[in-house]
């Protein structure tokens, strides 16, 4: 059993490599701009959907607030940035860790709360910093805080002309959440988070600590999105609340990890690498006839999905079994 276990383990690491190989050299001969930026944000939201994953799919903590944390970790890195010189390359890795304080702060309280109680609240928490930062001058307030450019540079994450160091950066930032993943499934964290996510009472009666494991799953998963937000504050060279902290981003860090398979490996990246290339380009051909055709058609293809495939796109491959116990597939 264990060997086998050990062989799948190394065969994902594998197979982890490979797919990485591959998205080092995806964007090398192709020059639109268009489809590089497409490539980006894909790989950009596969990473945010598995950090969401690490608590709502490993813990079963469903959170509909992590643009709370996405957009303290852009205005993190952009204040210390703009206001104190601090490099971007190092601001991200604060904005990553202001924003899993976040979630611990958040967490304290709501994690006493229970399945749709602690939905509704991480909505209401992540509402209350919304309008926080949209009424708070220091940040900009609504108006936002337009990031200066100050010459290419990868210690400062600008580049007027390239996007392929974006690429780059992006996908560093994917394989990180994704390699954080797979040392979560095969760790004692991964048994204990998944059997708090199966039955509470259960995981507790045979000595798991719930609250802990709650609560370390939400700080991984906070500095992670606060790291997301911080390259994407830089990627685009602008920051508000409305395009950081909205709940509209909420719903889409989280829904490409519920319909690839939440609580996988894989899952993330799959929904990922089907549902933002829909958005933008159903948005980009159809979203100028002022009807909504393109929400529309990109809201049926979730609806198809959520009912021939409740389980997620993984299940298509017979993988998703191994989402709800062991990594085996035997039970937690």
């Amino acid at each position: 059993m264990d060997n086998r276990i050990t062989r799948r383990r190394r065969r994902e690491l594998v197979v982890g490599a490979v797919l990485l190989v591959a998205l080092i050299l995806l964007p090398l001969p192709i020059g639109d701009v268009y489809t590089r930026n497409l490539i980006i944000i894909s790989i950009l939201f596969a990473g945010l959907a598995q950090a969401w994953n690490i608590l709502g799919g490993y813990c079963g903590q469903i959170s509909l607030g992590h643009s709370l944390y996405f957009g303290i970790g852009g205005y993190v890195s952009t204040l210390l940035f703009v206001q104190a010189g601090v490099p971007p390359l190092i601001g991200m890795f604060a904005g990553g860790l202001v924003g899993g304080l976040v979630a611990l702060l958040v967490g304290w309280p709501c994690f006493r709360l229970s399945g749709h109680y602690y939905a509704i609240a991480t909505v209401v928490v992540a509402e209350i910093g919304y309008l926080l930062f949209l009424n708070w001058d220091f940040v900009g307030g609504a108006m936002g805080v337009y990031i200066p450019f100050k010459g290419d540079s990868w210690l400062a994450l600008q580049f007027r002309t390239q996007k392929l160091p974006y690429h780059y950066v992006v996908l560093a930032f994917a394989a990180a959440t994704w390699l954080a993943a797979w040392c979560i499934e095969g760790s004692r964290w991964g048994f204990s988070w998944r059997a708090v996510k199966d039955d509470v009472v259960a995981a507790r009666s045979l000595g798991v600590r719930v609250f802990p494991s709650k609560m370390a799953a939400a700080a991984i998963s906070g500095f992670f999105t606060g790291m997301g937000g911080a390259i994407y504050a830089q990627y685009v060279g602008y920051i508000d609340p409305d395009s950081t902290m909205s709940g509209q981003l909420a719903i889409l860090i989280a829904l490409p990890a519920v319909l690839g398979g939440v609580g996988t490996l894989w899952g993330p990246f799959l929904g990922a690498a089907v549902l933002t290339p829909l958005s933008e380009l159903s948005r980009s051909y159809l979203g100028g006839s002022g009807r909504g055709v393109d929400l529309m058609i990109y809201g049926l293809v979730i609806v198809v999905v959520a009912l021939a495939r409740p389980a997620g796109l993984l299940s298509l491959f017979g993988l998703r079994r191994r989402a709800k116990g062991a990594p085996d597939g035997s039970p937690a």
